[in-house]
């Protein structure tokens, strides 16, 4: 069995010369224990490509020291995390079941193996109270870290660094900074690496550098030739060299001829040279001219593409905004897999924003594609609700219970309401992690995580995105005026109680007006979840409307979690009268819950003529 412990340290690189100073002036540090030397030995396991790395997340085997054995550690916070610790066993190739369950969302269904190893000489010494309590231990390790070959004809990387770590044991974080401020002054650095798995595998898990296109080696710069023929021709020594001159003939005719021949063809010449001369200065005038012409249209081009690149593109947006909800739905998954409390909760949020953004972004991602994996999202909700509402229906009614006058509690209410409570938790606790382990479900985080690495963008995906998340937000906002009108005829209509109960209620019973201001709710969360993906890109108003949403959404909510209060009340009251208790302040609760909705309902309608403005604010008037 796994046992589980917060690990709340510190790291910092120090040189090999380095000197751990005296840390027993630290305020609160009354002695320094003895240094104790333990030879470690561990083998961290992955995936191929990493996942829980990237994750930040470390599954290893340890042997040697106090706690040999398999150690897995979750973050939790900068400088925490949870650490869970299952015995050695047998295995070696691949982590046992319980280790890996808890990262089985992040695994998903590949397989496990070794990646690195590390061989660490770990000298301790503690920090003491002066009761004799251990307040931290400092461990100065010298490593040597093996990254394993990573497939067939790759080598071992090997690694070696010496660092120093300061884990809290009974201490509190103002010690940890003193003491980190003391090693500091002495010449440690606080590490840039969050683990020392990260420092061996920091090769593959950096990003690999993209390759220039081949066809780019060729291009010349503007203005330069491209190869030795357009360059200039250096004048040849026939052309340097002057002719050698012909003699004068005899007779005083024949030489006055001659040189008046030489003198006319040296005028003659002359003229050519001078027109020649005068072409050339034109032809570099011009070439000049055309070199200068081509370097503005390429500065134009250079800074028109600059530009391009600077606004974003409605597919980065929206698959950038996919990509923060499956890593919050990986997030949540660890929690209930891990029973950190509201964990299924946060489950429900990711799987909706997810919802919500394939559907209102289908302008951006092909929905043939993106409408199957929404319809796997709504299964998760679907399995999910009945706990998630029970949970939170007992909870509010047990504090409501408590906050009436005892005289109107009669018989075991609090009792009763408590022991289905309990009952609710570990039932759903345990539906939750079914769901979580089934091959459906981790087909779905295999396709959302496929659909963020290869996503099917559509045409508009690479159109600006200011114009694609204000238009795509405007229809959601006119999706959500219609739903309104809508609850606006059904309560003018007046009609009778229903019979059809919304698939996030299975049991309870609504009228038609009521469930047309769950429509409105719902419309709300996609309005909201929308304008949360465009506010980076459009700006404040749109920030004004999702905080209008969560007031929508806040009051309408009160109003919905009412259904089920309510039918809980209704079977409670049952279960009760049958074992012969007294029923009555069930029907109270009922009655006050019903008095909750209808008060929800005057909210709504007091709140939604301030929402106009905010609507027309972030997306323009109808």
């Amino acid at each position: 069995m796994a046992t589980e412990h917060v690990e709340i340290e510190r790291k910092f690189d120090v040189e090999e010369a380095f000197a751990l100073p005296d840390l027993s002036g630290v305020p609160g540090v009354a002695s320094v224990g003895a240094p104790v030397v333990h030879e470690l030995a561990a083998t961290y396991y992955d995936t191929a490509d990493l996942r829980l790395a990237r994750a930040h997340v470390t599954l290893r085997r340890r042997l040697g020291g106090t706690d040999a054995g398999w150690h897995l550690k979750l973050p939790v916070a900068a400088g925490a995390r949870r650490e869970f610790h299952s015995p050695l066993g047998r295995a070696v190739k691949a982590p046992p079941r319980a280790v890996i369950t808890p990262v089985l969302g992040i695994v998903r269904r590949a397989s496990a193996a070794a990646v690195a190893t590390l061989a660490t000489r770990r000298t301790v010494v503690t920090l003491l109270a002066e009761d004799g309590r251990v307040l931290a231990e400092v461990a100065d390790d010298l490593v040597t870290g093996t990254q394993l070959p990573a497939g067939p004809g790759q080598a071992a990387v090997v690694t070696t660094w010496r660092e120093v770590e300061v884990e809290l044991v009974d201490g509190d974080e103002e010690l940890l900074s003193a003491v980190g401020a003391e090693l500091v002054v002495s010449g440690a650095r606080a590490s840039a690496s969050q683990s020392k798995l990260a420092t061996v595998l920091a090769g593959r898990l950096a990003p690999q550098p993209t390759e220039p296109d081949d066809e780019d080696d060729d291009v010349s710069p503007v203005g330069e030739p491209e190869d030795a023929e357009d360059a200039v021709q250096e004048p040849t020594a026939q052309e340097t060299e002057p002719a050698e001159e012909e003699p004068l003939p005899e007779g005083k005719k024949a030489r006055a001829a001659e040189l008046a021949r030489r003198a006319a063809e040296a005028k003659a010449a002359a003229k050519a040279a001078a027109k020649a001369e005068k072409q050339r200065a034109a032809e570099e005038k011009a070439a000049a001219k055309a070199a200068k012409k081509a370097r503005k249209e390429a500065e134009a081009a250079a800074a028109e593409e600059a530009r391009l690149a600077a606004v974003p593109q409605a597919g980065d947006v929206v698959v950038a905004a996919v990509a923060a909800q499956l890593a919050a739905l990986q997030r949540a998954d660890l929690m209930v897999r891990t029973d950190v409390p509201d964990g299924v909760h946060q489950v429900r949020v990711a799987s909706r924003r997810l919802r919500s953004i394939l559907a209102a972004y289908r302008p951006v991602l092909v929905r043939e594609q993106t409408d199957p994996v929404r319809a796997e999202l709504q299964w998760l909700g679907q399995e999910l609700s009945g706990t998630r509402d029970a949970e939170v229906s007992l909870e509010h009614l047990r504090a409501l219970v408590a906050a009436q006058p005892p005289e109107l509690v009669l018989g075991p209410v609090a009792a009763r309401l408590q022991q289905a409570e309990l009952q609710g938790e570990a039932a759903g606790g345990d539906r939750a992690g079914a769901v979580l382990g089934t091959a459906r479900y981790l087909t779905l985080l295999d396709t959302l995580f496929e659909l963020v690495e290869h996503p099917p963008l559509t045409e508009r995906a690479g159109e600006p995105a200011e114009d694609v998340l204000r238009e795509v937000l405007r229809h959601t906002v006119k999706r959500m005026r219609r739903q309104v009108e809508t609850a606006e005829d059904a309560e003018r209509g007046g009609a009778p109680i229903g019979t059809t109960p919304p698939a996030e209620s299975p049991g309870a019973v609504e009228s038609p007006y009521e469930l047309a201001l769950h429509e409105v709710r719902k419309s709300g969360k996609r309005v909201r979840y929308t304008a949360e993906v465009a506010a980076p890109v459009l700006g404040g108003s749109v920030m004004g409307l999702v905080d209008a949403m969560k007031k929508v959404q806040d009051v309408l909510g009160d109003m919905q979690d009412t259904v089920v209060t309510r039918e809980q009340c209704r079977q409670l009251g049952i279960a009760a009268f049958g074992a012969g208790e007294n029923a009555w302040t069930f029907g109270r609760l009922h009655a006050l819950e019903e008095a909750r909705a209808l008060r929800a309902e005057e909210d709504f309608w007091e709140l939604w003529p301030t929402i106009g403005p905010v609507l027309n604010g972030a997306v323009g008037k109808r």
